[in-house]
């Protein structure tokens, strides 16, 4: 086995935290564990550096993170705070001049293609260069890809009947955006020991799990350390990582979290 890197470039909900308009203790804290940027991540292994969504985020977590390079963008689901940086990874062609892979689901796309169409042109030199992309279509709910010779796998569940995809490689997942799924997504997670799964506060709610519920759901996988990501202004990082189980912890900006494939 080889050991990668996990790199959580933003945690936090849809409307990030500060929350705009929110003076609550914990958009008001000074502890860099409660500054969330919209969630994202990189993995980083000895073949390359693959982006997990690009939300709106995307260009202050990039230059932030150092991020010169990436061999590919795997894409969860369409909602504007997982996609809406999509333009900035323009820089990339202008770095490389190729275009750049990205995996997701044919639901996705067809959101993508409508709000990015020029994405999808080709490029003229005499022209202003747009993100130039190569989009990768999913054609089942579950399968394998392969990035740089790394075998990854995909699967699908619904929030509120938007299909998101998750992806794993090796005993490294990540799951964001995640209420309702079958039994066949915990079987497509066997044997994951590092898993990444989103709840928004201690609350359920219809398009989110609750801080139980993901707890649930981790003992459900059997994962050895999961970390929470999408998190609201509502959860204090502190305080409620000292209310949750020694396995299972609020992740924050910046962390890095190893794992093996």
């Amino acid at each position: 086995m080889t050991q990668g890197k996990f790199i959580f470039l933003g945690t936090g909900g849809s409307a990030g935290v500060p929350k705009i308009g929110c003076s609550c203790c914990v958009c008001r804290s000074s502890d860099p564990a409660n500054q969330r940027l919209r969630s994202s991540g990189l993995i980083q292994t000895q073949e390359g550096q693959i982006l997990i969504d690009a939300g709106p985020d995307f260009r202050a977590q990039a230059l932030k993170s150092s991020i010169d390079k990436l061999s590919a963008v795997l894409l969860t689901h369409a909602h504007a705070d997982h996609i809406a940086g999509m333009d900035d990874l323009r820089a990339y062609y202008f770095l490389t001049k190729k275009k750049l892979p990205c995996f997701l689901s044919q639901e996705t796309f067809d959101e993508v293609k409508l709000r990015y169409h020029y994405m999808l042109k080709e490029v003229s030199l005499t022209k202003s260069v747009s993100a130039q992309i190569d989009f990768e279509i999913f054609s089942q709910d579950r399968g394998t890809f392969s990035i740089e010779g790394l075998l990854f796998s995909y699967f699908s569940y619904y929030q509120q009947g938007t299909k998101v995809t998750g992806f794993r490689l090796g005993n490294f997942a990540y799951v964001t955006d995640i209420k309702e799924y079958s039994k066949s997504v915990i079987e497509a997670l066997k044997g994951v020991k590092t898993l990444v799964v989103s709840a928004m506060r201690q609350n359920s709610t219809p398009m989110h799990f609750s801080l139980d519920e993901a707890v649930s759901f981790s003992k459900r996988v059997c994962a050895q350390h999961t970390y929470i990501t999408h998190i609201s202004h509502e959860l204090e990082h502190k305080s409620t990582n000292r209310s949750l189980p020694s396995d299972v912890q609020l992740s924050y900006d910046g962390l890095e979290v190893p794992f093996d494939y």
